[in-house]
């Protein structure tokens, strides 16, 4: 049985890991419509911070706090990596890249016997994203963290024919491992939350 101490730092715990994951819902929810780097600073900030509270303290989440925390652990996981992918997207690119009318990009394809032309590539890429991030949240709450390697090798092969440019083949490294790396960071906080 626990001690009242206990249940006491539990339930201050569970207040903060649930308030500093609604205030960076908040924040990334802000930043879905033009990525901030402040707000995504302190959004990830909040994360990491939520992720060295659970680290360091011996108290694990009860079961029914623990569905909600995962709930919103989930939320945070599939709709903050969109401005975070952005985000990297845009500092890796510095603006080169042009953005196409139907969510891709635009590069430019030469051919040896036909004029160089542009073509509109790697569109639904923001689809994709949330799909993925999805896939890689509920993996890893389920305990299947090896879901990383499927949705990364299924994202490959899906794509493959369209990173024939270098562009094309950055944008799709850096967008795919700024989302893994948020999924994957707001998720595995919550898993060591619960269990």
């Amino acid at each position: 049985m626990e001690s009242p101490a206990d249940i006491l730092i539990t339930t201050t715990v569970v207040i903060f890991l649930f308030a500093a994951l609604c205030a960076a819902l908040a924040l990334v929810t802000v930043a879905l419509r033009r990525p901030s780097t402040v707000l995504l600073a302190v959004a990830g900030g909040l994360v990491v911070l939520c992720f060295i509270v659970v680290s360091v303290l011996p108290y694990n989440v009860p079961l029914l706090l623990g569905a909600l925390l995962a709930i919103l652990g989930v939320a945070l996981a599939v709709l903050g990596g969109n401005p975070f992918s952005r985000w990297a997207l845009a500092e890796a690119d510095a603006g080169r890249t042009k953005e196409g009318t139907r969510g891709g990009i635009l590069v430019e394809l030469m051919m040896e016997d036909a004029p160089a032309r542009q073509e509109e590539i790697l569109r639904g890429g923001t689809a994709i994203g949330y799909l993925e991030r999805a896939a890689i949240a509920l993996g890893i709450l389920a305990g299947f963290p090896a879901v990383i390697a499927v949705v990364v090798a299924l994202k490959g092969i899906g794509r493959f024919t369209e990173l024939a440019t270098p562009a094309a083949r950055e944008r799709f490294i850096v967008g795919t491992l700024a989302s893994l790396l948020w999924s994957s960071a707001v998720v595995g906080m919550v898993w060591l939350a619960i269990w």
